[in-house]
């Protein structure tokens, strides 16, 4: 029997719920723990201070998931194609450095994929990529009742608004990459 070895994948494109969502619904991605990183405050932030937008901390996913299942840059291509990257810290109505698009990679061979990925994507949009791709820091889980949010909240104003259009085009887009019971 063996075991498997997952990884992880840190990611952040607007509002954490909305990336949760999507890559909760990719094959091979086991766990979505939404969270803060990339700042620069002392101890473990808050919500309210993430949002005020002085920590430098931005809004991420930290995806575990099979490499067997879903590779790193199958992961990065539903990053880039899920959210915005042309808006610099903006995802909609998600204003500031907290919301923006950002790869935070763990090793070097990630740092490259993501480069790479970069580069294919950007002819598929008129405006320039602002995508920032750096190396993981401290990261800290967010509190718990934004874990799981729009599976626990799917009629919120929020979620049926900005969540639910998103999920559609995943599944138009991505309708392969997904487990079978989200397609």
């Amino acid at each position: 029997m063996t075991t498997k070895k997952l990884e992880l994948a840190t990611i952040g494109g607007g509002c954490f719920w909305c990336i949760e969502a999507v890559f909760q619904e990719v094959a091979g991605v086991e766990k979505v723990v939404s969270g803060y990183t990339g700042g620069n405050a002392p101890g473990k932030p808050t919500y309210r201070e993430v949002c005020s937008g002085l920590t430098g901390h931005a809004e991420v996913i930290q995806i575990s998931f099979d490499p067997q299942v879903i590779s790193y840059d199958d992961l990065l291509v539903i990053f880039m194609t899920s959210h915005d990257p042309t808006t610099m810290n903006r995802q909609g109505a998600d204003v500031g450095s907290q919301y923006r698009s950002v790869i935070y990679y763990h090793n070097e061979e990630q740092k490259k994929i993501a480069e790479e990925v970069v580069k294919q994507i950007a002819p598929y949009y008129e405006d320039e990529i602002v995508t920032e791709i750096s190396p993981i820091g401290a990261f800290f889980e967010a509190e718990e009742y934004h874990q799981d949010y729009y599976k626990n909240n799917q009629t919120q104003g929020y979620c049926s608004a900005v969540i639910t259009p998103k999920l559609t085009k995943l599944r138009k887009m991505h309708a392969d990459k997904l487990k079978k019971a989200a397609s």
